[in-house]
């Protein structure tokens, strides 16, 4: 992922670290027009943008998008100490019951809750980022970390494609897959999802097309292992979409599969029910390499704080889910894939 053009100012000091949305989302538009590599990074929310070009990447910052990676491959060589202190069950009903009631009255049909739960470790952000096994990995500055299975959205040859994640079940459970693709629950919200991702895509492409539906994939979970439903939705960009890219994934976030549907009235809801701020926790990052995108969901996130470490979590609710379900959910989420 060379440069062969360098756009002067194209990084940023540490004095001005982020970057507002309208500058933020226009840089990308500037350097994807130049054809500039680069690394952006945007906060739940979109308060907050980081975009650096690669070939002035500072040096704190490291990246895995599938086979992009500027780091080296490291195994672990020594045991670790892993402890949670998760929410408790009581606390997580009361926001649930919330949800339920704004479902019930059709404020929302599907809302990702979350909660950040404390933990402790003896390894540091970036040994668990290096050792992490994850298909979209980000260690940013010893601020946070994320190991996410999630892609957001690849762009390559005029062609836009999302993988939505919805679903999750213990692989180890008897016969796991064909419960999780039976369960109505896990069906509608999946179809929600990908009803809403279909709608998301149609606003900066065409020709929208539900390639796969419903396929698992098989994520290592600490010592479990988990199944996730994920399908494939693609639409066709314009020629010059390359100059259109922090408009493009200014119209696509917040990601569909961690807020619900629809959109606005359900963002809405989880600014009053969760009990802290996302932050970037659920936003998205990727790399421009001057002629393709990948970029992925900040899920499996930890974050750095006032010398703590906190892990950020959660699931999706329909009208049809279990309290308890979901909340064991969230605490599975809770694990270094080491």
């Amino acid at each position: 992922m060379e440069s062969n053009t360098k756009e002067p100012n194209a990084s940023l000091s540490s004095e001005s670290l982020w970057l507002s949305p309208k500058e933020g989302f226009a840089l990308m538009n500037r350097l994807g027009k130049n054809g500039t590599p680069f690394l952006f990074i945007l906060s739940y929310d979109k308060t907050k943008l980081f975009v650096q070009a690669l070939d002035n990447l500072d040096h704190d910052i490291f990246y895995k998008l599938e086979n992009w990676r500027n780091y080296p491959v490291t195994k672990r060589q020594k045991p670790y100490h892993f402890s949670t202190q998760p929410v408790p069950f009581l606390q997580y009903k009361k926001a649930f019951d919330t949800i339920i009631e704004e479902i019930r009255s059709g404020n929302t049909y599907l809302l990702n809750l979350t909660f950040e739960t404390p933990v402790e470790t003896d390894l540091t952000l970036k040994e668990i980022f290096c050792y992490a096994r994850a298909k979209f990995k980000l260690y940013f500055k010893n601020t946070f970390i994320c190991f996410s299975p999630e892609c957001f959205v690849e762009i390559e040859k005029n062609m836009i494609a999302t993988y939505p994640m919805k679903g999750t079940i213990d692989a180890n459970l008897p016969h796991a897959q064909e419960s999780i693709l039976a369960n109505p629950k896990e069906m509608a919200e999946h179809v929600m999802i990908v009803d809403l991702m279909r709608n998301d895509l149609g606003i900066v492409g065409n020709e929208v097309t539900v390639e796969q539906f419903r396929y698992i994939d098989r994520i290592k979970a600490g010592s479990k292992e988990l199944l996730q439903v994920s399908s494939k939705i693609s639409a066709k960009l314009p020629k010059n979409w390359a100059a259109q890219l922090g408009t493009i994934f200014d119209r696509l976030t917040p990601a569909g599969s961690i807020t619900g549907t629809p959109k606005r009235s359900t963002v809405s809801i989880i600014e009053r029910v969760e009990n802290y701020k996302r932050g970037f926790y659920t936003g998205v990052f990727g790399i421009f390499d001057g002629k393709a995108v990948k970029s992925g969901v900040m899920i499996r996130f930890i974050e750095h704080r006032d010398e703590k470490l906190y892990y950020k979590s959660g699931g999706g609710i329909t009208i049809d889910s279990d309290a308890k379900s979901e909340y064991e959910e969230l605490l599975n989420k809770v694990y270094l894939p080491l």
